[in-house]
């Protein structure tokens, strides 16, 4: 998704809250008052009450006051698609929840990768709305610069967790001059303040001379704060009990939602038809790997060698049936991939309360439906009369029905997988086991008649079981098969093959077959919304070390190196115009990031490469680094004099990227320890190497 689509998503999920009140209110006031009021102010109030709209003016100022304007066409983008900058992401982020109407605002550490102008912006419109509309933030800040930190009301003071200082900014100086330590003239106050508290640096902001320093530990900062005179009045607030006469009945949100569950449903279903289209390779390429299976499927059972008189002819028929089957069963397990990918997006969201999981898990059935009905359709027109199964027009679209709900009973089957893993390791663990399982008890692997008595509950509980039954009888049943097997018997050969394989040849079976794989597909979809309800995301374990004690000391080597200089000169980078960008009138195929770059990077000389967040410092870095696998560059890079070869550079260079990927089971010591024996030269021995 976009940016815009982001924060647009954001913001009906949040809904107005109480803005639409609050304008009715105003108005009336106003009219009462004969007060005119001011036109554009008006408007965005008026913009700002209307719930479910899209590109709103709210979204449009946010994404101003966050300088996300350049970039609100663009994709997010994650490690395998380019996207946004990181620290443009951190905006996002924080834009997400300032697009709704809600007036609590715990914000950590959102100046992360962000220059001191912006950051100084966000926190500037943060107060003034919490000023205007009696909101409250509380915002985590790290040394924040001084235009910055004369923003803030209320300073806490946090060390060791515990609470050294809480109440006005203007006390703050005047709290640690008590007890002794001063702040230089030139010495910025959040420096002062992180640095107050520690061993290391406390002693150079002893202020009383004649009086001997000692370190002032974190109990003693909090035990003089609840005996200065800001401590003692936030203790009598405190213990002053709520009083809620003073304070309207409505003051609280008594809905757990935003919006009621129509604009929810509305909001999460339009979002996937935006995710399914810009997804659309996928089902492409599914179509076209149905389209190349069944043709392949046709021609090994093709209709001139496909006979119905013979009990061999009808095993031949059961095992095209089976592999149509095991097909549509195949075809819903790229549902496990695309559900884990989106998990993470939807924790976040759920436990902010953007939606209920029911809300999110209904999109993705329904609305694959259609796709299911054109997949199925290509295989049910390519391979039905191609391989000769019974001419009746009925019974082809009642296969079709047969195949369409096996397809969307595994499909449900794997979504629900996923959520119950919730980990790609283990999802495919699961939808393994799962396929397997299904396959195995589904009745053509092993007949009913060879289930052992005791197991005969897991083919009565295999959903393929009814699905094979289903189609099975469909065919056998039809005018095809109702060639008598001997004289003696009045049993048709279709009846014969299906108690042969142990399947119920009463025609009724088709309808308990399809009614049950309908079963099947509510059952899996409610578990799916169940799981997603219930689980939460899957947390790391702590690593299992093992403690080997060396007998030996550990033993240094110096590896030789020669320093080498990277000149660049007239670096430009252009990527493909985005359509977004092209829908608003712009005329050019590329759309240009790095615009004439030149420098040079020195042996023994520290260069800081500096700029706003979005500047392209990241662009910069990556295509110097051989890092952009897309775009256009144009340019000259040289090492030392000579041209750059990629292969040759990446064995001499390293990259620590803004948002590198990392093997999520591996400690911190063993990913070190694996990038260091790979950089060393092959000449290395093991027990050297160790």
């Amino acid at each position: 998704m976009t940016v815009r689509e982001t924060l647009d998503f954001s913001a009906r999920c949040q809904g107005v809250g109480q803005n639409y009140e609050m304008l009715t209110e105003l108005l009336k006031r106003e009219k009462e008052s004969q007060v005119e009021p001011d036109p554009d102010i008006d408007a965005y109030m008026k913009e700002a009450a209307i719930e479910g709209q899209q590109n709103s003016v709210v979204i449009d100022y946010i994404l101003k006051i966050l300088g996300l304007e350049v970039c609100a066409d663009i994709m997010v983008g994650d490690q395998m698609i380019r996207g946004i900058s990181g620290g443009e992401k951190k905006r996002l982020t924080t834009g997400e929840m300032l697009v709704g109407p809600i007036k609590v605002l715990f914000m950590d550490e959102i100046s992360n990768g962000l220059d001191s102008s912006t950051t100084f912006q966000i926190i500037n419109s943060i107060k003034q709305s919490i000023h205007i509309l009696n909101g409250t933030a509380l915002v985590s800040l790290l040394q924040p610069a001084p235009e910055t930190y004369d923003l803030f009301d209320d300073i806490i003071l946090l060390t060791d967790g515990q609470i050294v200082y809480q109440g006005p900014r203007e006390n703050v100086l005047e709290f640690f001059e008590s007890i002794g330590f001063k702040c230089p003239e030139r010495k910025g106050v959040a420096d002062f303040l992180q640095e107050v508290t520690s061993r290391k640096d406390q002693w150079q902001y002893w202020a009383r001379k004649d009086e001997p320093y000692n370190f002032v530990t974190v109990k003693d900062f909090a035990r003089a704060f609840e005996l200065f005179h800001v401590g003692q009045q936030l203790g009598e607030e405190m213990a002053d009990p709520f009083n809620k006469s003073k304070f309207h009945s409505n003051a609280l949100i008594t809905k757990k939602y935003g919006i009621n569950k129509k604009e929810l449903l509305r909001a999460c279903v339009s979002r996937e038809l935006l995710l399914m289209r810009r997804n659309s390779f996928i089902y492409i390429f599914k179509a076209t790997q149905l389209t190349y299976l069944a043709t392949l499927t046709t021609m090994l059972f093709l209709r001139p060698t496909m006979h119905h008189s013979t009990f061999e002819d009808a095993e031949t028929y059961m095992g095209a049936l089976f592999f149509t089957v095991t097909v549509a069963m195949f075809n819903g397990i790229s549902e496990l991939n695309m559900t884990i990918m989106k998990l993470p997006i939807f924790y976040k969201q759920r436990d902010l309360l953007f939606y209920p999981s029911w809300a999110y898990s209904l999109p993705p059935w329904i609305l694959k439906i259609p796709v299911t009905l054109i997949e199925v359709a290509i295989w049910e027109c390519i391979s039905y009369y191609g391989i000769g199964y019974d001419r009746d027009t009925g019974r082809f679209f009642k296969q079709y029905l047969v195949i369409l709900c096996i397809n969307q009973m595994a499909s449900a089957l794997f979504r629900f997988m996923a959520a119950l893993g919730r980990d790609i390791v283990v999802a495919n663990t699961f939808g393994t086991f799962s396929l397997l399982a299904v396959t195995v008890l589904g009745g053509f692997v092993i007949s009913r008649d060879d289930v052992s008595k005791w197991f005969l509950w897991g083919y009565w509980s295999s959903p393929l079981m009814y699905g094979q039954n289903a189609i099975a009888v469909n065919e056998f049943l039809g005018h095809s098969w109702r060639n008598v097997t001997s004289t003696t018997s009045n049993e048709t050969l279709g009846v014969y093959i299906l108690k042969s394989r142990g399947f119920f040849p009463q025609a009724y079976w088709y309808w308990i077959g399809v009614g049950a794989l309908i079963g099947y597909v509510f059952l899996f979809n409610f578990f799916f919304a169940l799981a997603l309800h219930c689980l939460s995301h899957t947390k790391m374990d702590e690593a299992v070390v093992e403690n080997k004690a060396s007998s030996t000391g550990k033993k240094g080597m110096v590896l030789p190196f020669q320093p080498l200089s990277l000149t660049f000169d007239d670096i430009k980078y252009f990527v493909d115009m985005p359509q977004a960008m092209k829908s608003q009138g712009v005329c050019e195929d590329r759309l240009e990031l790095l615009k004439g770059v030149s420098g040079a990077f020195r042996p023994g000389v520290l260069t800081a490469l500096m700029g706003v967040s979005g500047a392209g410092k990241t662009t910069l870095m990556d295509v110097l680094a051989g890092r952009k696998t897309s775009g256009y560059i144009e340019g000259s890079i040289t090492i030392s004099g000579y041209p750059k070869n990629q292969e040759t550079f990446a064995r001499i260079s390293g990259y620590c990227e803004q948002s590198d990927i990392h093997s999520p089971n591996v400690t911190v010591y063993e990913s070190l320890l694996y990038s260091a024996w790979l950089r060393l030269s092959p000449e290395v021995d093991r027990k050297t190497r160790k």
